[in-house]
C-alpha cells in the first residue's frame, strides 16, 4: 500500500499542534515554513482535517489549526482516514474467473482466497493505527520535543517562507 506524501505531511502538523498548549494555534504558513512545504498545498490539506473534525480552523489575526479534541482521542488511522478516505486499498476483480484460466462457477463461490488475505491484512493494519493515538506519540518523544517544537514554531511568525520550486 501506497499512501500519498499528504499523509505523512498531516500526520506530521497533527502531532506537532498535539505539542502545542490546548487553546494555541499555529498558521499553515507556520507549519509549511516549519517542514519547509508549499503552503498552499499544505492549507488544503489541512481543511480535510477540518472536515473530518481533526483540527479546528480559527481566522483572525490569531488564527491557524489546532485539535478539536484532547490528542489522546486523535488516533493515527483517523488521520490517514480524513486523507485517504477509507475504502481499502485492494479491489479484487474476480479475475479468477477470466480468460482461459477462469475456473468454473462453481468453484467461485466464496470469497477469492486472495481477496480475503488482502482484506485480513487491511483490517491488521487499521487495527494497528486505530490503537495509536496522537497523545501515544507524543509520549514516545523525548520530553525537551514539546518545548522545542513551541519554541521553533513560533519563530517562524512574521518569516518569509524561502522561494521554493514546484516539487
Amino acid at each position: 500500500m501506497k499512501l500519498p506524501v499528504s499523509t505523512e505531511w498531516l500526520l506530521h502538523c497533527a502531532t506537532t499542534l498535539a505539542q502545542l498548549d490546548p487553546n494555541a494555534t499555529a498558521s499553515a504558513a507556520q507549519l509549511a515554513l516549519y517542514y519547509d512545504l508549499p503552503a498552499a498545498y499544505l492549507a488544503k490539506q489541512l481543511q480535510a482535517l477540518v472536515k473530518a473534525g481533526v483540527l479546528i480552523a480559527t481566522t483572525g489575526p490569531h488564527g491557524g489549526f489546532r485539535l478539536a479534541q484532547p490528542a489522546s482521542e486523535i488516533t493515527l488511522l483517523r488521520i490517514v482516514e480524513a486523507v485517504d478516505g477509507t475504502s481499502p486499498p485492494y479491489e479484487c476483480r474476480e479475475i479468477r474467473q477470466q480468460g482461459r484460466g477462469a475456473l468454473p462457477a462453481d468453484e467461485c463461490q466464496n470469497t477469492c482466497v486472495l481477496a480475503q488475505k488482502m482484506a485480513e491484512a487491511h483490517d491488521a493494519w487499521r487495527r494497528s493505527l486505530v490503537g495509536v493515538s496522537l497523545a501515544d506519540i507524543i509520549a514516545t518523544l523525548p520530553p525537551t520535543a514539546p518545548a522545542r517544537t513551541q519554541s521553533r514554531l513560533a519563530s517562524t511568525i512574521g518569516s518569509t517562507p524561502p522561494h521554493r520550486s514546484p516539487r
